[in-house]
């Protein structure tokens, strides 16, 4: 069969010939016709995610859509190595499968489930989100923080603050249910972008945070743990849920901020979460779609250019390639 082949840990994937997958039991065999390009994908792909077993060669990708040799149209994830999403067909656990609402299309169903499922597992499955509160995603602007933003108002909460570097893009936010916006730039060229962020989350939260679902991490986490402990009532409890590391660095989290204030921090991910909860999750998701008015961006390649898309970011628009 044809597929996205990955013969060399860092490279990206070659389009060619891979053996025939062979359902195992307990297994269907899909044949696919969607799979997205997501930040999970290509690290798993390149060998760079905590969840990738690094034997070679193996097909690429983690999730995708297609159909079961029985009819379904189905939703799948996490196919076992070798075989991957971004192959002609591929074996997945039949616990691991979705069938899809007939109302979503398999571009759409591709490239919403992973964005999607990391909102709804941070919001619902670690946050516990109850309605009334207030949530703020920081990195709203990508593909999931803008879905955070949309999932946030749709399971009730009062406001949704979204944060981002890009001030444009942050206006479309706010058109997608965004009570208040803050763009902040915090690199060398902004000596008092730190100070300016750390005014405005001052002041937002005055009136009370909730939730707080971080996409970035970095300088613009800290500055936002470091406000929560000066600004939040006593004892009053913050979750903190880091989904993301988009600005690619570490902090130094100053204990103090942990020791003055009641902020609860956590992790979600793959391993954070059972696979049937963020499947879950997923379905959830797709369930949405229509009542919440659910958004993605998609551009659409066929599999046959994966080497050349390979590096297109995982981002607005998502990248499906179709099989």
């Amino acid at each position: 069969m044809k597929a996205a082949v990955i013969t060399e840990a860092g490279r990206a994937p070659v389009y060619g010939d891979f053996r025939e997958p062979v359902a195992g039991e307990g297994e269907e065999l899909i044949s696919v016709r969607a799979s997205a390009l997501s930040h999970f994908s290509k690290s798993r792909a390149m060998g760079s995610h905590y969840s990738s077993d690094g034997s070679l060669p193996a097909v690429a990708g983690v999730d995708g859509v297609g159909m079961t040799q029985d009819g379904r149209r189905v939703y799948f994830a996490m196919p076992e190595s070798p075989f991957g999403a971004l192959g002609e067909r591929c074996p997945v656990r039949s616990k691991l499968c979705l069938e899809l609402p007939a109302s979503l299309d398999d571009v759409t169903a591709a490239a919403i489930a992973n964005p999607g499922m990391s909102a709804w597992a941070a919001l619902v499955e670690r946050a516990h989100l109850v309605a009334g509160e207030t949530v703020l995603v920081n990195g709203a602007t990508g593909t999931a923080g803008r879905l955070a933003v949309q999932l946030a108002k749709y399971l009730g909460a009062a406001k949704v603050i979204a944060t981002g570097r890009n001030e444009e893009e942050l206006e479309e936010v706010k058109r997608l249910g965004a009570d208040s916006v803050i763009a902040f730039a915090l690199d060398e060229r902004s000596p008092t972008g730190a100070r300016h962020l750390d005014e405005a989350l001052k002041a937002e939260f005055a009136s009370g945070i909730d939730v707080v679902i971080d996409y970035l991490w970095g300088q613009s986490a800290k500055t936002i743990i470091v406000a929560i402990a000066k600004v939040v009532d006593d004892g009053r409890p913050v979750r903190f849920v880091h989904v993301g590391g988009s600005s690619g660095e570490d902090i130094e989290l100053p204990g103090a901020a942990l020791r003055s204030s009641a902020i609860v921090l956590m992790g979600s991910g793959v391993k954070s979460l059972p696979l049937p909860v963020l499947l879950q999750s997923v379905r959830k998701v797709f369930e949405a779609v229509g009542p919440a008015g659910l958004t993605i961006a998609t551009a659409v390649a066929p599999l046959s250019e994966v080497e050349a898309m390979w590096e297109t970011a995982p981002g607005r628009p998502r990248l499906v390639f179709t099989i």
